[in-house]
């Protein structure tokens, strides 16, 4: 009767065994697709990630904001002309040239709040190709699951016991729904840079209308600091993806299983969190408040 029973644990062994591997399968190609999604959504442009999306916040800025902007405009050009007047010792030692000085001023605020969305564009622009060249030179295969790591982690199982693969299955299930909400947390950080992108440059006249005076210029140049940040965040956030790539290529020397699974976990929760630091650490090199 033992080779039944041998028949009968062989049989299960095998059957945790295939499990166990379809799961890994399973978490790494769900890891592999959002991580290569990353590179995807960060190397477009506010314009070509979703075109729909880009004319209705350009229609709203235009025919919504930016009346408001003039408004604003119009009244830091009356200040400024007033102030222009009253430190002069009210025109007693008025020199004609402020008044060309004034009129230059208030050409460049027209034309910035005129061409409001084009700055803004080109700002993006500029970050969008640094972003690309980092592409090109980063290296690095960042996919989970070679066939070399998945075949070395088949064999380290051939030997265990039947209560021990029950342990490997239950940790797997555990870590799979662990990695499923990691995926959640890489996709609402890529995705929510960019509808962050949407709401900064939807209000961009308002800001932009502020640059020419020097007391409400601040206004202004903080706004362009923001707008410098979120358009690097996505340089940031293509170097975690390469301290990634270069973190998962030990995984597979890993020769023990439980090491293999916990390794995995430990660099896509690290991913994660560089992520979720990447906006903070922008705004704080560009000195954005």
């Amino acid at each position: 009767m033992s080779w039944l029973f041998d028949g009968i644990s062989n049989w299960i062994r095998q059957f945790l065994i295939d499990g166990i591997m379809a799961s890994f399968a399973r978490i790494f190609g769900q890891v592999n697709d959002q991580v290569a999604d990353i590179a995807v959504q960060v190397g477009q442009t506010p314009a070509g990630w979703n075109a729909g999306v880009f004319n209705m916040i350009r229609n709203l800025s235009e025919t919504v904001v930016l009346p408001i902007a003039g408004m604003i405009l119009t009244f830091v050009l009356c200040y400024e002309l007033i102030q222009l007047i009253i430190e002069k010792n009210n025109l007693q030692d008025f020199d004609t040239f402020n008044i060309f000085k004034w009129i230059f001023k208030t050409f460049i605020a027209v034309f910035i709040l005129t061409n409001t969305f084009n700055i803004v564009m080109a700002i993006f622009d500029m970050a969008q190709g640094v972003i690309n060249n980092a592409a090109s030179l980063i290296s690095g295969d960042t996919a989970l699951g070679s066939p070399e790591m998945m075949a070395a982690l088949e064999a380290s199982m051939v030997d265990m016991s039947i209560g021990e693969l029950m342990g490997i299955w239950l940790q797997i299930q555990l870590i799979g729904l662990a990695m499923f909400i990691m995926s959640i947390v890489i996709f609402i950080v890529v995705v929510g840079r960019m509808l962050e992108i949407y709401l900064t440059i939807s209000i961009a006249p308002i800001p932009l209308s502020t640059m020419v005076n020097r007391e409400w210029s601040g206004v202004g140049n903080n706004y362009l600091k923001a707008l410098l940040a979120v358009a690097f965040q996505g340089f940031l956030i293509m170097v975690c993806v390469a301290i990634y790539a270069v973190l998962v290529g030990t995984i597979a020397s890993a020769a023990n299983i439980h090491v293999a699974i916990w390794t995995v976990v430990g660099y896509t929760t690290l991913l994660c969190f560089m992520l979720l630091k990447t906006g903070g650490l922008a705004k704080s090199i560009f000195s954005a408040s």
